[in-house]
C-alpha cells in the first residue's frame, strides 16, 4: 500500500479494493486476476488503483494479512479461554486450525494460488504467522507447566515441535484427501498423542 499517511476516505477505498481483490482471487485465482479487473470491480481506473497499491502482489499480501488476522483471532480465543485445562486448549487448538484450513480449502479451491505466491514472494508474512502460532502454543504449554499438567523443560523448543506437528492441518493441498470428519479425527488423535508425551509422569 502507498506509504503516505492515509485519510479515512483513502482507508475505506483501500478496504474496498482488498474486498474486491479477495473475491477475484477466490473465484478466478491469483494468476488470472489482473489489476484492471480489480479496478473495474471497484469502479475506478487502473491508473487510480495504482495510487493505493504498487502491484497485484502487494494487494495479495494485504489480503493474506487480513485472512491471517481473522485466523489469529480464532486461535487467540482458544488460548484465552478461562477455566479450561491446557490439554483441552491444545486439542482445541489443533481442531481450530484443522477446521479453518479445511473450510477455506474446500470453499475456495483457487486460494492455493494465492498461498503459493505469498509463501514464495512474501516469506515475512509467513514468518509472522508462525511466530504468532508459536507464541500461542508456548502460552498453552506454560499454563500446563504452571497447573501441573505438563512437564516441559524447554517451552519454546517444545512449542516449535508441536507447531511442526500441525503441518498437515495447515496445508490446503491435503484437504482433498479427507472428508471433514476424518480430518478432525486425525487432528484430535494427533493432539492427544502429543499431550500424552507432555504430561507429567510419576
Amino acid at each position: 500500500m502507498s506509504t503516505h499517511a492515509e485519510k479515512p476516505a483513502e482507508t475505506d477505498t483501500a478496504s474496498q479494493i482488498l474486498d474486491a481483490a479477495e473475491e477475484r482471487f477466490r473465484t478466478y485465482g491469483y494468476n488470472k486476476t489482473t489489476m484492471a479487473e480489480i479496478a473495474t470491480d471497484v469502479g475506478m481506473s487502473t491508473a487510480n488503483l495504482y495510487r493505493y497499491f504498487r502491484n497485484k502482489l502487494e494487494i495479495a499480501a494485504d489480503c493474506a494479512k487480513n485472512c491471517l488476522n481473522k485466523r489469529a483471532e480464532l486461535l487467540k480465543a482458544v488460548v484465552d479461554q478461562q477455566n479450561v485445562s491446557a490439554a483441552d486448549k491444545l486439542e482445541q487448538f489443533f481442531l481450530a486450525i484443522a477446521r479453518h484450513t479445511y473450510t477455506e480449502a474446500k470453499d475456495n479451491i483457487k486460494i492455493n494460488e494465492l498461498i503459493a505466491h505469498i509463501i514464495t514472494e512474501r516469506q515475512d508474512i509467513v514468518k509472522l504467522k508462525n511466530q504468532h502460532e508459536l507464541a500461542y502454543i508456548a502460552e498453552i504449554l506454560a499454563q500446563g507447566n504452571t497447573q501441573g499438567e505438563f512437564d516441559v523443560n524447554d517451552v519454546i523448543a517444545t512449542a516449535e515441535v508441536v507447531h511442526v506437528s500441525l503441518a498437515l492441518f495447515q496445508t490446503p493441498l491435503f484437504m482433498g484427501l479427507y472428508d471433514l470428519e476424518t480430518f478432525e479425527s486425525l487432528a484430535t488423535r494427533s493432539a492427544r498423542l502429543l499431550i500424552c508425551g507432555l504430561k507429567q509422569h510419576s
